[in-house]
């Protein structure tokens, strides 16, 4: 078994081997192989990729962040800003090795990191469906509202350390 402790995560460039990256949901395939670098490229989003230092092409994982506003109903009548984290995905031969929290883990610090520059008041993922929800609940994320798959987090929680909050 691969020991991914060791992994690296870094913004997606022309090096990565985006079409052999396969994670067993076709619509999350479809998006690193065809679709990710015309976001960069528009600026819809970054998309950052985990790999091993050992094998840097390979994509061992990946997500997509951006940009969104969000209406939350136990705040102010205005949109609130925040990261959006569009996609994650593990490679088939990877799931389950703790990739996805390391990802997940990378895109709040770096969301953290430009929040002293940028307002973002929170993360927002959209859950595929029940086991993906599962996912970011235990990591303190809510629902948005009972008719959405829309789920948040607060940031303010992790201003002074990351990630003693959470698992």
């Amino acid at each position: 078994m691969t020991n991914f402790r060791s992994l690296v995560i870094v913004p997606l460039n022309a090096t990565h081997e985006r079409a052999r990256f396969h994670c067993n949901v076709a619509a999350l395939d479809q998006y690193i192989h065809k679709q990710a670098g015309q976001d960069i490229k528009r600026r819809i989003s970054r998309i950052f990729v985990a790999a091993m230092p050992d094998s840097p092409k390979e994509v061992v994982g990946y997500y997509s962040l951006s940009t969104l506003s969000i209406e939350l109903s136990q705040l102010p009548k205005h949109p609130v800003p925040a990261a959006l984290i569009g996609r994650l995905a593990v490679s088939e031969n990877a799931q389950g090795c703790g990739i996805g929290k390391m990802l997940l883990v990378d895109a709040i610090k770096r969301t953290l990191s430009v929040s002293d520059q940028i307002a973002i008041y929170a993360m927002v993922v959209d859950a595929m469906n029940d086991n993906t929800k599962g996912f970011y609940e235990q990591f303190g994320f809510t629902c948005l509202s009972d008719s959405s798959p829309r789920l948040f987090l607060p940031l303010k929680p992790f201003e002074d350390n990351p990630f003693t909050h959470h698992p």
